[in-house]
C-alpha cells in the first residue's frame, strides 16, 4: 500500500527543502568569502614586505658606502701625515748634514790659510827697525791687517795664551820652564798662535808652560 501524504505533510517537506537549500547557499557563500579573504591577504602583505626590504637595502647600502668612504679618507689622511713627518725628518737631517759639511769645508780652508798668516807674521817680525817705515813694510802691514780682519769677520779668532792658565782644550804644551814670577801651569811663551772657528778649535796654540 502506498502511503498517502496529507497536505500538511507536503507543505512541511517543501519548507524543509527550501530551508536546506538556503542554508547550503549561505554555507557556500561563507566559504567563498573566507577563501577570497585568505587569497587576498598575502597579496596585500607582499608589496609591503618588498617595499620595506627595498628601503632597508637602500639605506644599508648607503651606510656601507659611507663607511667605506670614511675609511678611505682616514687611510689617505694617515698616509699624508706619515709622508709629511718623513719629509720633515729628511729636511732636518739634510740641513744638519749640510751644516756639518760646511763646517768641515770651512775648517779645511782656514787650516790652509793659517800657514800664510804665520809667514806674514814672521816676515813682519824680520823687518829691521830702520826699515819699518818703508813703503814695502807699510804695504805688507796693511795686507796682513786686511787678511786678519777678513778671517775675524768669518768667525776666526786667535786663542789667548801668554799669561793664561794652561788649558789642554786650547793649548799644546811642548816645553816647560822654571819661572818663579809666574804661577804653576801658566803659559810663559807662545811658540805658535792657535785659532778657533765659531768656538771650535782649528789649531791649538803651541806654548811653553811654567812649572
Amino acid at each position: 500500500m502506498e502511503d498517502v501524504k496529507t497536505d500538511g505533510q507536503q507543505v512541511d517537506e517543501t519548507i524543509s527543502q527550501e530551508d536546506t537549500v538556503s542554508a547550503e547557499k549561505e554555507i557556500e557563500e561563507t566559504c567563498e568569502c573566507s577563501e577570497e579573504a585568505v587569497q587576498e591577504e598575502p597579496e596585500d602583505s607582499e608589496p609591503d614586505s618588498k617595499e620595506d626590504s627595498g628601503k632597508k637595502g637602500f639605506f644599508s647600502k648607503k651606510k656601507e658606502k659611507k663607511d667605506l668612504k670614511d675609511e678611505k679618507i682616514d687611510e689617505l689622511t694617515e698616509r699624508l701625515q706619515r709622508s709629511m713627518a718623513e719629509f720633515d725628518n729628511f729636511r732636518k737631517r739634510t740641513e744638519k748634514e749640510k751644516s756639518a759639511m760646511f763646517e768641515i769645508g770651512a775648517k779645511d780652508i782656514i787650516e790652509r790659510i793659517l800657514p800664510v798668516v804665520d809667514n806674514f807674521e814672521r816676515g813682519l817680525a824680520a823687518i829691521p827697525e830702520e826699515e819699518k817705515d818703508s813703503p814695502f813694510a807699510d804695504g805688507m802691514e796693511k795686507i796682513y791687517k786686511q787678511l786678519m780682519k777678513t778671517l775675524e769677520e768669518a768667525g776666526v779668532k786667535p786663542i789667548e795664551a801668554v799669561g793664561m792658565p794652561f788649558d789642554p782644550n786650547y793649548h799644546n804644551a811642548v816645553m816647560h820652564v822654571e819661572d818663579d814670577s809666574l804661577g804653576e801651569n801658566v803659559v810663559a811663551q807662545e811658540l805658535q798662535k792657535g785659532y778657533t772657528y765659531r768656538d771650535t778649535v782649528v789649531r791649538h796654540s803651541m806654548v811653553q808652560v811654567a812649572n
